[in-house]
């Protein structure tokens, strides 16, 4: 009994100390004297302002781009989940938003007209989602074409980067958010 009680004792000084030292602005003055004896000034109790907005203004750019360098088909659709609930998101409280869809290495698959799971969907994505582009990486597509001795056909959909990586690189130094599902 005697250690819960010193446990809940223990407790309760520290929140009492943390409610005290949120009413103590940081403004508090110390006198210049340095003297031990000299005590300080306290102002007035700190005044709490507004939450912040949690949601940013309406003029805001929201960017992301999506990582996708997996050949698996629940991977693949997972990223398209998400791209999905990002743009309904913000096409529901009236803001736009960029999404990139950057496929590389074994994740090429997902661009690829002849093994992508996901053609269907990618198809009927972009004809409701203009604002989501796919990025296919162009050094993995030679290789590809290179390793089966044959011209790696891309989905309509898809664009190809020089290199998947760079592009990610890119869109993320100019400020895009950054997702790998």
């Amino acid at each position: 009994m005697n250690i819960s009680l010193t446990g809940f004792a223990g407790v309760a000084s520290i929140a009492f100390a943390l409610v005290l030292s949120t009413q103590i602005t940081s403004s508090a003055q110390i006198s210049s004297s340095m003297q031990t004896s000299a005590p300080a000034r306290v102002s007035a109790p700190a005044k709490v302002s507004a939450p912040a907005k949690t949601r940013p203004a309406a003029s805001q750019r929201h960017r992301l781009a999506v990582q996708v360098n997996v050949n698996d088909p629940a991977v693949m659709n997972l990223a398209l989940n998400n791209v999905s609930n990002a743009a309904q998101y913000y096409s529901e409280i009236g803001q736009k938003v960029e999404i990139e869809v950057v496929a590389f290495g074994p994740g090429l698959h997902m661009l690829r007209d002849d093994t992508s799971p996901v053609r269907a969907r990618i198809k009927s994505m972009s004809e409701t989602m203009p604002n989501v582009a796919f990025s296919a990486c162009g050094n993995t597509r030679e290789n590809m074409a290179r390793a089966e001795a044959k011209d790696i056909a891309l989905i309509s959909q898809a664009k190809v980067v020089k290199a998947g990586v760079v592009r990610l690189m890119e869109l993320q130094e100019r400020g895009w958010s950054y997702l790998r599902p």
